[in-house]
This record gives structure tokens, C-alpha cells and sequence, in this order.
């Protein structure tokens, strides 16, 4: 297999923001720019319900990751957008790999310890099986690169291990190793009142964050109403330590402007907010207004995304059949 074939996923969460915008969305954009054999993105239903959920507002939050996508710069006439669950294939290759994934590996991932916490003995088998059908996500196409923050490192190195083991028990080199993709850090946005805790929809004041379907005005509200310090912005970065806020709104106008936050200060080192925020705003509204308003469009006619995951998923299906017949075959199943 000469070219990459890349998989970049996000489960479908309603009021997608900033922060999700910035720290993946924007770099998986760039992934379209790479000399690959297929690119697809997938929108990982499946695993959205491993923790209770809204049933009803399932589809909505899939059309709207979807509608984010598009809205974000993904170009359906190069890539392929579907949805896990409209390609059955991701669910019954689930099934194969937890034959040949130890149960010692599933204890030591972290994120499982994370979500369950103190109920660990009342968590679904879902949420600690959640790497296994990653990884069936990733070796059902075989994807050779993959995005992955620093909380799916983890899962990926198990990914690697699912396809080192089935290669090995059935003596072929079947599966390519999935590597991760650079595509540039992915800026870490925290939340616009308190520095210390990351942007988050599920954050009771919705000024705490800048949602992708928010408006112009409400974008620049947002920004100019963010909770700062009375210091001026500093001229070097180590003067940023201990400024939650400060640090924050840098990172932000870094990450919208494809900067380093050290250019930033170099503009803008001794100004003070009053000066620096109002230019934020505008950059903010201008990257992403155009953004919320394809958002606002596409949602008003939902008919028009469900076409496009309809294709999407046709396509990706159509990619994940041949592959998912081979393991079988391999395996040795009647059929």
C-alpha cells in the first residue's frame, strides 16, 4: 500500500465549539492536502452511546457534527463524510477483535478509569470495550494514519497491538500499522471565564465558550467580555505563566491566525486588553462567522446533510465490505 489512507473521527455531541474547532477540526481540514489513497471523515455514533445519552437527539447531534464538517472546510467531492453506524461492518469487525484483545491491556487505559471513576463496578462493558471498537474503526479500512489528541495515544498503541496479533496468529502481514498524523498541535482553548478549566458545552454559562453556530455579534460579545487580569500582555511567553486568562486569549488568536503565540506577544507585548481583545474579536469573527453561518444554512436544511452522509456512508461501506469478507475468509468462517 503505497499512499495513506487516513481516518479522522469525532462523536456526535451537540453545541460544538472553539475548543473543538481549534484543537481538531481546523488541522483535520489540512489532511485533504495530503497525496493519499482515500481520506475519510467519520462521524462515531456508536461510541457516543457507551455513557447515557439523549435517544432523541442523536440524529440532530450527528447532523450537526456533520453540518461542522462541511461548514469547517471539509469538501465532500474529495473526501468521504459517513457515519459509523450506517457502515454495519465497524460493529461486527468489533466483535473479531475483542477475541484477540487481553483483558490486561482494556485495565490500563486510562480514559476508562477517567469515565468511570468512582463506578467502575456499574460502568457498561461498552464504555471499557471503547478501544476495541476504535480500533475496529481504524483496521476495517485499513487506515494507515490517524489524528489523535494526547487522550486516543493510548487507544492507538492498542489499535497497533489488535493488528500486530491478528497478523501474527494468522501469519500474514494483513493489517499495516496505524501511525498517528502530524498536522500541527492542536491548540488547547480553555474556558473564556476560568482559565483553568477547558471549554466545554456541558459548562453552565454560555459565555464560557464560543459556540461554532454562535453569530458575529455573539462571537465578538463573547471575546470582549472574557475574563482577564489588570496586567498588560506580557513580551515573551514565560511572562504568560501564572495568566490563565491571559495565556488563553493568546493561544486563541494564535490558533485562528496560524501563529505562534510568541509572534502574538511580539505584537501585541505591553497593550492591554482593551487593545488586544477587540483585535481578537475581529479575528475571531472573521474566521469564524463565515463558519456559523454555512453552519446555520445546512441546518436549516437538513435534507441536504443527510444526502451527503447518505453518499458518504455509501462509499465508505463500499470501502469497508472487501476488507471485512477478507478477515473473515482469513479467519476462517463459513460463508
Amino acid at each position: 500500500m503505497s499512499k495513506k489512507r487516513i481516518l479522522s473521527c469525532m462523536q456526535p455531541t451537540n453545541q460544538l465549539h472553539l475548543g473543538n474547532y481549534l484543537g481538531a477540526l481546523k488541522n483535520w481540514v489540512k489532511l485533504q492536502e495530503e497525496q493519499c489513497e482515500f481520506n475519510l471523515y467519520g462521524i462515531v455514533d456508536l461510541h457516543a452511546i457507551t455513557q447515557p445519552y439523549d435517544a432523541a437527539g442523536l440524529k440532530a447531534a450527528t447532523q450537526e457534527i456533520a453540518a461542522a464538517y462541511i461548514a469547517g472546510g471539509i469538501d465532500v467531492s474529495k473526501s468521504i463524510l459517513f457515519v459509523q453506524s450506517a457502515v454495519p461492518e465497524h460493529s461486527q469487525l468489533n466483535w473479531l477483535l475483542t477475541t484477540m484483545t487481553q483483558v490486561g491491556k482494556l485495565d490500563r487505559m486510562t480514559q476508562f478509569k477517567d469515565k468511570a471513576g468512582k463506578n467502575k463496578e456499574k460502568a457498561g462493558l461498552g464504555l471499557y470495550a471503547y478501544p476495541v471498537l476504535m480500533a475496529a474503526d481504524i483496521l476495517v479500512y485499513k487506515a494507515t494514519h490517524v489524528p489523535v489528541g494526547d487522550d486516543q495515544k493510548q487507544h492507538l498503541e492498542l489499535a497497533r497491538d489488535i493488528a500486530a496479533t491478528f497478523n501474527h496468529r494468522y501469519g500474514q502481514e494483513y493489517f499495516p500499522m496505524p501511525e498517528t498524523i502530524a498536522v500541527g498541535a492542536g491548540t488547547r482553548v480553555m474556558s473564556l471565564r476560568d482559565g483553568a478549566q477547558k471549554m466545554s458545552k456541558s459548562a453552565e454559562s454560555d459565555m464560557s465558550r464560543i459556540n461554532l453556530t454562535d453569530d458575529a455579534e455573539t462571537i465578538s460579545k463573547k471575546i470582549k467580555k472574557a475574563k482577564t487580569d489588570p496586567d498588560a500582555l506580557p513580551s515573551d511567553i514565560k511572562g504568560l505563566d501564572n495568566r490563565p486568562e491571559a495565556a488563553n486569549l493568546v493561544n486563541i488568536y494564535a490558533g485562528l491566525n496560524d501563529i505562534s503565540a510568541e509572534a502574538v506577544l511580539k505584537e501585541f507585548g505591553g497593550a492591554e486588553f482593551s487593545k488586544f481583545k477587540p483585535a481578537l474579536a475581529d479575528l475571531a469573527v472573521a474566521k469564524l462567522s463565515p463558519i456559523s453561518t454555512e453552519m446555520t444554512r445546512l441546518l436549516n436544511d437538513r435534507a441536504e446533510i443527510d444526502a451527503i452522509l447518505r453518499k458518504g456512508s455509501e462509499k465508505a461501506r463500499a470501502l469497508a465490505t472487501p476488507i471485512y469478507k477478507e478477515i473473515f475468509d482469513i479467519m476462517g468462517f463459513w460463508s
